[in-house]
């Protein structure tokens, strides 16, 4: 539906309007909020686990699945760039595992990482968002997905989540 001011058509306000939206909550959504977009080469001290945003590497991480940690300052830097970041840990059992690379498996902007040490089995993150969770099956996660990744949280939205470092086993 355009409107039309002053001989004017406004649908491109429109989108904008109906695009920048804040998504609906989803229970267990913890959101930060005054992080820093800076390039560092030098390792950062983040405050979550894992990071949702802040100081991070010039270079970023090409999205996809991996069987090993990657570095936390590279994966800000494709959540700058609007990926979303499972991270699991590396006792998950092997179906849950599967169960996650079927999640993010063909999707330009996701990543799937294990990570030492997470506090839930399970964590989603996006820049200035994460949630935690026990099951991969957990409906939430694919809301998260839906809300989040390449969504209104993202600092640099049409910024690439490939072309970057790493060779994952799978997109």
């Amino acid at each position: 539906m355009a409107i039309i001011i002053g001989g004017t058509i406004l649908i491109p306000a429109v989108f904008l309007l109906v695009n920048s939206r804040p998504p609906a909550d989803i229970p267990g959504v913890e959101k930060f909020t005054g992080l820093i977009q800076r390039h560092t080469t030098q390792p950062v001290n983040y405050p979550q686990t894992p990071p949702v945003g802040g100081e991070h590497n010039p270079a970023w991480q090409n999205c996809g699945i991996y069987d090993q940690p990657i570095q936390d300052e590279n994966a800000v830097h494709s959540l700058e760039h609007g990926a979303m970041w499972v991270t699991y840990r590396p006792d998950l059992p092997a179906d849950a595992v599967e169960t996650l690379r079927s999640l993010v498996r063909g999707r330009t902007f996701a990543l799937l990482t294990p990570y030492p040490e997470l506090p839930a089995p399970i964590v989603a993150t996006v820049w200035g968002a994460q949630l935690r969770v026990d099951d991969p099956g957990d409906p939430r996660l694919a809301q998260f997905m839906v809300n989040y990744m390449q969504g209104p949280l993202t600092p640099e939205l049409g910024a690439p989540c490939d072309g970057g470092l790493g060779v994952p086993l799978d997109r």
